[in-house]
């Protein structure tokens, strides 16, 4: 079981703001999953990778193939209080689930550095 939080790496945001994302994303994409994926992911430690994409679109056709799938997702739209204008796609969140179920979608990505 694992979390993987996918980031815009396009949008260039400071690290308080990318964090924060990081944090919505990781809290809304849980709160999507069945109360078993829960457990046994938090059972397990909570495990989670955070990669990234370049651009909105990259986010929007994950989204939509983690919830073809039956993923547990959340794709956060940020509220426009600081940086980025209001709507703006920063990253999204797929998981917990099955290692191999998130790997199948995201397994080519690159890790956020």
């Amino acid at each position: 079981m694992k979390q993987v939080i996918i980031v815009d790496a396009s949008l260039k945001l400071p690290k308080g703001k990318l964090a924060a994302q990081v944090a919505h994303a990781a809290v809304a994409a849980f709160l999507t999953a069945s109360n078993a994926a829960r457990q046994e992911w938090l059972a397990e430690g909570m495990p989670k990778v955070v990669l990234r994409v370049e651009g909105p679109e990259a986010l929007t056709r994950l989204h939509e193939l983690a919830g073809q799938h039956d993923l547990p997702t959340a794709l956060i739209h940020d509220a426009g209080r600081t940086v980025l204008p209001a709507g703006t796609i920063t990253c999204l969140g797929i998981g917990p689930a099955a290692d191999e179920q998130i790997d199948a979608l995201t397994g080519e990505l690159k890790l956020l550095r």
